[in-house]
């Protein structure tokens, strides 16, 4: 089975990004395989948000 990483192109260079920007809040990130969980860990490893 496929899985996503916090490395994934998806995760760092696109969702990430949205979320840091404004375009799109972390509980708009589609429940995507575990692109949610992933976006997650990055977030709150850069302090973005406190919990996931």
């Amino acid at each position: 089975m496929f899985k996503l990483t916090k490395e994934s192109g998806l995760v760092k260079n696109v969702w990430v990004p949205l979320i840091l920007n404004g375009t799109y809040t972390y509980e708009q990130v589609p429940a995507l395989l575990n692109l949610r969980e992933c976006v997650g860990e990055v977030l709150k490893e850069m302090g973005a948000i406190e919990q996931i």
